[in-house]
């Protein structure tokens, strides 16, 4: 049996943010860089770019922390793992004693509304879980404006919901499908506006269009050299004078793009998956 492809933390994060954002970046493998992700990058390459392993009293602080689950198929790196001395903790090779683990997450902004940020804090925690056959009841993110750490407790229903997407971005990733555009309060934030085009998700349906076009009185050579796009999980990539079309992670045509009078993707409202 093939093994399925192993989801990421980060991009736990990301897609309770925005799934088309994950599927974006994970899936059809873009992403652009502003400001925001600039900063938040130089911040966790502080984090992780430090003493990999620091000893101080009756706490060892681990650094860049590899970490995984094979039951929830995923993996990634912890920013910090500050490992405490207690009697409820666990044995480290090395070390005298046991030791409760405990993630830190540094984001570059500020605590925002929603708990994308928690959620992979909680997969961080549910991965070390795994790992050292522990319970670990809480964590932290530290965000760069307010230089302070917000905790966490992880909960049952944060645990859940951790399961959730991980089981939802699986089944993404197995299909290849990317989620259609919807303009959010988020999206002028995000670095992928550019490539997610939002605000082309309000676009019209192929028969509007066509009813559209044939009032107008639009010449028919114009409407047959048209190419039109309406699958849900399609994308299109030039590749050098040529315009290739993907749908399920496969390479179906590609077509001279000097040959189209116009080019129209439609896209369809997205449903929640069964």
């Amino acid at each position: 049996m093939e093994d399925k492809e192993k989801l990421t933390l980060s991009g736990l994060q990301h897609f309770a943010f925005c799934r088309r954002q994950w599927a974006l970046i994970f899936i059809e493998q873009q992403w652009q860089e502003n400001l925001r992700t600039a900063e938040g990058n130089a911040m966790h390459h502080r984090a992780h770019d430090e003493t990999q392993f620091e000893r101080r009293g009756d706490m060892l602080t681990v650094r860049g922390l590899r970490v995984f689950s094979k039951r929830l198929n995923v993996t990634g790196v912890c920013d910090v793992v500050e490992f405490h001395q207690s009697e409820e903790g666990v044995a480290l090779y090395g070390q005298e004693g046991t030791w409760m683990p405990y993630p830190v997450e540094y984001k570059r902004g500020a605590p925002k509304e929603h708990d994308a940020d928690a959620l992979q804090l909680c997969g961080q925690a549910m991965c070390l879980e795994d790992m050292l056959l522990c319970a670990i009841p809480e964590g932290s993110l530290y965000y760069g404006e307010t230089r302070r750490r917000e905790r966490v407790t992880f909960s049952p229903e944060l645990r859940q919901c951790v399961e959730t997407l991980l089981s939802e971005m699986q089944g993404y990733m197995d299909r290849g499908y990317t989620p259609k555009a919807k303009m959010t309060k988020g999206c002028n934030a995000c670095s992928l506006k550019e490539l997610c085009m939002p605000k082309a998700g309000r676009s019209m349906s192929v028969d509007a269009y066509l009813r559209r076009a044939a009032k107008r009185g639009q010449p028919n050579e114009k409407m047959l050299n048209t190419l039109f796009i309406t699958s849900e999980d399609a994308y299109l990539a030039l590749e050098n004078e040529n315009v290739a079309f993907f749908a399920a992670k496969k390479r179906w045509a590609s077509i001279r793009f000097r040959f189209w009078k116009m080019l129209c993707h439609f896209l369809i409202r997205e449903r929640a998956p069964r």
